[in-house]
């Protein structure tokens, strides 16, 4: 029997996302809007390309106008990047207040379907978006995760390989803290072929590539106009649902609730997690420098602002 995972959105990030799980054959992906049709139409669209892509998982797409969530249940993972999203010139705490209501209605039908799926968000502001989530979800903290840091880090690989002129496959980068401005690069732990970044590269130029890694999405957003990234956080989501559907055990930067971990308490902030069937199944913790910790600090306090005004 084929695994199921629900992708609640059905826009680019949604609809690639779903795209992405249905050509590596992990699961059958129940696509959902609340537009009439488009998640339907997205969905048969992928279904009739998968004669010639060779794949047998199968998309279906309904519309939630209704509240109708029924053909979510038994969802082993569910995936919400259902929101609004972020346009040039609005900051992720613009979203705050907006995306908490669409939050409010979604968790409540998949977990009332699927109470013993894993969650994945990816709605912004993220983090404060996965607080949301486990407090309305009421399920464990190792079911309930942000996605962030697996696409920080990416984009802090990618700017690594174009600087050296490698493969992306030799770069390990590693990002914790918010997703947002206030994210914690961490240069330090970050290699290439094993080699310690700050051995391969000056400090201004690694500077350069913390700062870019920073303003990643804003940048994305500034350039497309009219929308946010899609491609690189569809892929994302795509290795945590792999890790979790394939119990891998894979250790991914991710949004975790902590409870005391870098001395962070009932906080979801980005932080090297163990993924396997359980969802979060063990907290790395790393030894950071006065100077790192204090990144990390006032990262989490930008999310702990956040969630004080949400109150959750």
């Amino acid at each position: 029997m084929r695994k199921k995972v629900t992708v609640v959105g059905g826009g680019f990030v949604g609809s690639t996302t779903a795209q992405r799980i249905v050509d590596a054959e992990l699961a059958d992906v129940v696509l959902t809007d609340v537009l009439e049709g488009v998640p339907a139409g997205k969905a048969l669209d992928m279904l009739e390309s998968a004669p010639i892509s060779g794949v047998d998982a199968r998309a279906t797409g309904i519309s939630t106008a209704a509240g109708d969530y029924s053909a979510t249940a038994g969802s082993d993972v569910v995936v919400i990047t259902a929101g609004f999203p972020r346009k040039p010139g609005m900051s992720r705490d613009d979203l705050l207040r907006a995306n908490y209501d669409v939050m409010k209605q979604v968790v409540e039908q998949v977990v009332k379907h699927s109470p013993q799926a894993v969650l994945i968000v990816v709605t912004n502001p993220l983090d404060a978006m996965a607080q949301a989530a486990f407090k309305l979800s009421k399920l464990p903290k190792n079911r309930v995760i942000g996605m962030a840091g697996v696409l920080d880090s990416a984009r802090m690989s990618s700017f690594v390989a174009a600087e050296l002129g490698v493969s992306v496959e030799n770069v390990h980068s590693f990002v914790l803290g918010g997703h947002g401005d206030d994210m914690v690069p961490l240069p330090r732990y970050s290699t290439v072929a094993g080699i310690p970044l700050p051995d391969l590269l000056p400090k201004e130029k690694i500077d350069a590539i913390v700062e870019r890694t920073r303003k990643g999405g804003a940048e994305i957003v500034n350039l497309l106009k009219t929308g946010s990234a899609y491609y690189a956080p569809s892929a994302a989501v795509v290795e945590m649902v792999k890790a979790i559907l394939k119990d891998k055990k894979k250790i991914l930067p991710c949004a975790a609730y902590l409870e005391g971990e870098y001395g962070v308490k009932g906080l979801f902030v980005g932080v090297p997690c163990k993924l396997g069937a359980g969802g979060i199944e063990q907290i790395i913790e790393i030894k950071l420098t006065a100077e790192e910790k204090s990144a990390l600090d006032k990262s989490s306090a930008s999310v702990r602002e956040l969630v004080t005004v949400l109150g959750v």
